[in-house]
């Protein structure tokens, strides 16, 4: 594992990763005061991966939102990328607006671009998130592509607290798709499950948590015979190092 690019390549992630969250009450000439509005950026993952392949991957889960209780406006971004191919293998974002439709639960709907090396993909989206029984994380949802496709995606995710500030994170995303989309390798049923551990420690609060971990992909079906045919593994696992920063 060559340590120099490893360090240039999580300085250059981190740099975009200086957050933000404030919020102000205006209140007008009636002394009435305005909802409280709340902005903020945060990476939930950050991270360098490792796999049984020698395959080096640098990712990110990141999220950007602005407004109220009521109604927010939020970025979603993710993506992988190739270091040795100097490629992206995944790159996504989101523009959603989110509002409440329970005491735990948020509805969200907008739009998501996927446009990593090949062919690119505009989606409408429909989802839920918020915390199920047994604070479990989750967030679903639903996703309607221009070419017609429709798919289907889970995120859950569960944190054991070891201490006050060490925390043991289990996380498992499941993606199926309803009809076939060859053209970027997607196949009928399940498509793909990714797992993962993550140990991380408090530094600051919850504002900056360094973590280690072990992550399992895995394509399915159609899907994994489509990567077969470009050369491409349908297993991994990898080790994980890196933080989630937030503020």
């Amino acid at each position: 594992m060559n340590n120099l690019k490893l360090s240039a390549l999580m300085l250059a992630m981190a740099l975009p990763a200086t957050q933000v969250m404030a919020s102000d009450m205006p209140v007008d000439d009636s002394g009435r005061k305005d909802a409280l509005h709340l902005w903020g950026v945060q990476f939930e993952e950050l991270e360098y991966r490792y796999s049984d392949d020698d395959e080096e991957l640098g990712v990110w889960n990141a999220d950007a939102f602005y407004g109220t209780d009521e109604l927010k406006f939020r970025w979603l971004g993710k993506g992988e990328y190739a270091i040795e191919e100097q490629a992206y293998e995944t790159l996504e974002n989101q523009l959603v607006l989110q509002t409440p439709i329970s005491a735990f639960f948020d509805a969200k709907a907008g739009v998501r671009f996927d446009t990593p090396e090949g062919p690119d993909r505009t989606y409408g989206v429909l989802g839920v998130t918020g915390l199920a029984p047994q604070w479990f994380e989750v967030d679903a949802n639903l996703y309607v592509s221009d070419e017609g496709d429709t798919s289907a995606a889970l995120d859950a995710e569960y944190e054991l607290l070891l201490t006050n500030h060490l925390i043991l994170s289990a996380a498992l995303d499941a993606t199926v798709a309803f009809s076939e989309d060859e053209e970027i390798g997607v196949g009928k049923g399940l498509v793909s499950t990714e797992t993962g551990l993550r140990l991380s420690y408090d530094l600051i609060d919850r504002a900056l948590s360094p973590y280690v971990g072990v992550v399992h992909e895995r394509k399915y079906g159609d899907t994994a015979d489509f990567a077969r045919a470009e050369g491409g593994s349908t297993e991994d696992w990898f080790a994980v190092i890196g933080a989630r920063v937030a503020f």
